[in-house]
């Protein structure tokens, strides 16, 4: 028998005609299903929105309060925040599986009280394609039974065009644009975007520097004195008067010369998610980027 890897599912023996499903979280857990999960809680937006894109909303019974996207999501019932939900309401719903992140502390409750509990976290571009390959086995079931879901879509895919969409927006960027120094505030503290975050690596992507070091983690907490030294060549934020709200911030080139994008809810709401909008959110970003280029210094002449 073939060994079974990670997120992938297989026939459990002794079983006749029917077949379990295995899936490995990201604690290292192995999950048991008799069969592909059919009520299915959500307290995570990223994991939300790719079981909405491998086309299996329909089984969503319950989700958190910040998964907003796609629109039918917000008609079922909220449980709550992600990290405290509000376990009766889960138990009511007699869910098949819990999805949540690995640092929700109520997981523990959780399968204390028999529910089944997959805990993954996206935090990386690798992380989000791993994800949408466990959740597809989970959702799919064995390679046997595919015919019975045949309305699901293919993890790959969906991470195919994820890829694409990102080529395009970088492909859409100004030659000049290569290089230029940005920072991306995802908190107040201000909290950045660092290079091992997935938006760091959206901004690599998108051929510009990240003016947080790489040493400090994916989204670490600096001193505004930092982000002032570094002097980005454009502000990026989701945060309501960033740019101007830290000692000192309002001499930044970039502050006096307007290179800031502020966005608003909607399209924080993209930004902040590592999941299957990623390249909405690079297009985002490269828009943002496309309309801020400093402009090229004047060429000498002797």
């Amino acid at each position: 028998m073939l060994p079974v890897g990670p997120g992938q599912a297989h026939p459990a023996p002794d079983q006749g005609t029917v077949q379990a499903v295995t899936v490995v979280d990201d604690r290292g857990h192995t999950v048991l299903f008799a069969q592909p999960p059919q009520r299915i809680v959500s307290l995570l937006p990223a994991l939300t929105e790719s079981v909405c894109a491998l086309g299996a909303c329909d089984r969503l019974v319950g989700v958190d309060r910040y998964s907003r996207h796609p629109e039918s999501v917000r008609t079922l019932p909220v449980l709550g925040g992600g990290l405290d939900p509000n376990i009766e309401a889960v138990l009511a719903l007699r869910p098949d599986v819990v999805l949540a992140a690995v640092s929700t502390r109520a997981v523990p409750r959780l399968e204390a009280l028999g529910l089944r509990v997959v805990a993954l976290e996206p935090q990386t571009r690798a992380d989000v394609q791993r994800v949408l390959q466990r959740l597809e086995a989970m959702l799919r079931g064995p390679a046997s039974d595919m015919q019975l879901h045949g309305d699901l879509r293919s993890a790959h895919v969906v991470w195919q065009q994820i890829e694409q969409g990102m080529q395009a927006a970088a492909a859409r960027l100004p030659v000049q644009a290569r290089g230029v120094r940005v920072f991306f505030e995802v908190g107040q503290g201000p909290y950045a975007a660092g290079p091992q975050s997935f938006i760091g690596e959206t901004l690599q992507r998108l051929g510009v520097h990240n003016v947080v070091p790489e040493q400090l983690g994916p989204f670490p907490r600096l001193a505004p004195e930092f982000v002032l030294r570094a002097d980005p060549d454009i502000l990026m934020t989701g945060v309501q008067a960033a740019g101007l709200a830290y000692p000192g911030w309002s001499g930044m080139r970039a502050v006096r010369q307007g290179r800031i994008c502020r966005f608003d809810a909607q399209a924080a709401d993209v930004l902040v998610r590592p999941g299957p909008r990623m390249a909405e959110a690079a297009a985002l970003m490269a828009q943002c980027i496309a309309d801020h280029v400093p402009p090229a210094p004047p060429q000498q002449t002797h």
